[in-house]
């Protein structure tokens, strides 16, 4: 048995489904994961994944090209998934090489993806299905905030690495604006200059104190904002519940209205 150790990033995983390949081993006898192993098991070979950003393009050629955009987001969407429970615990690397494997045997990608008594596939369905879900809701939830210097700031908590979602999309609705979202999570941002297309950049040293000096006209907008949604508020209708089914509490943290009840009521 094979064991390659990949990094927990989708050129990782791909950099260890194309050495798999490299390597010419029977693919039943070939497993990968993002995670150390805690017991090694007898008669397997671990072998370590060094990340090779042109490996894993050459990859994401070859399932663009052969299976169509479709299957490659499905296989780039599970990669980006954090831990996800479900009916299967099949290791997302593992469950990415199976089905890029079922696909190449089969040379049909829509056909693959819907083999889903695979366990495999079923895996990379979960996963795919986790992550969309997530950056669906922050399409809807993420709330920026005007800077004193002008950047729109958000700030973020997402279970998946959603920010090369987000950044599409944000990147299309707000062309020439300086924004920043802060995966808080991952301590990864996503950054777009005007006019310019967005990247990610590690956000370990970022002086958080900056993120809440804001301008002049996003305290007042804030304070209307906060106003009015008080000011609309029944008592006698409050529904705890269904509002945490609008709007998940894992997301209340960094919407404004919420971190004023917060506020008021400690």
């Amino acid at each position: 048995m094979y064991t390659y150790i990949c990094e927990n990033t989708i050129d990782g995983i791909l950099t260890g489904v194309y050495n798999a390949y490299a390597d010419k081993h029977p693919h039943r006898e070939v497993h990968l994961t993002i995670h150390e192993p805690e017991n090694l098991s007898l008669f397997t070979q671990y072998i370590s994944v060094e990340t090779d950003a042109e490996k894993a393009a050459k990859v994401a050629r070859t399932l663009k090209s052969r299976f169509g955009q479709d299957f490659y987001e499905t296989i780039y969407q599970a990669a980006m998934s954090g831990d996800v429970p479900g009916k299967s615990t099949m290791d997302k690397a593992d469950a990415i090489y199976e089905t890029v494997a079922l696909a190449l045997a089969s040379g049909d990608g829509t056909k693959t993806l819907l083999s889903l008594g695979e366990p495999c596939v079923f895996r990379v369905f979960e996963l795919c299905r986790a992550t969309g879900r997530e950056a669906m809701h922050l399409l809807g939830f993420v709330r920026f905030q005007e800077l004193e210097n002008g950047i729109l700031f958000s700030e973020i908590h997402p279970n998946h690495h959603v920010l090369p979602i987000l950044g599409e999309h944000f990147s299309d609705r707000l062309p020439e604006e300086n924004f920043m979202i802060y995966d808080a999570n991952r301590k990864l941002a996503l950054l777009h200059p005007a006019g310019e297309h967005f990247f990610l950049a590690d956000a370990d040293a970022l002086d958080l104190s900056a993120t809440k000096r804001f301008s002049a006209d996003e305290i007042q907008f804030q304070d209307l904002w906060v106003t009015f949604f008080h000011s609309i508020t029944i008592d006698a209708r409050k529904n705890p519940k269904l509002q945490s089914q609008m709007i998940p509490k894992r997301f209340q943290r960094d919407t404004v209205e919420f971190q004023a009840s917060e506020q008021a009521v400690s």
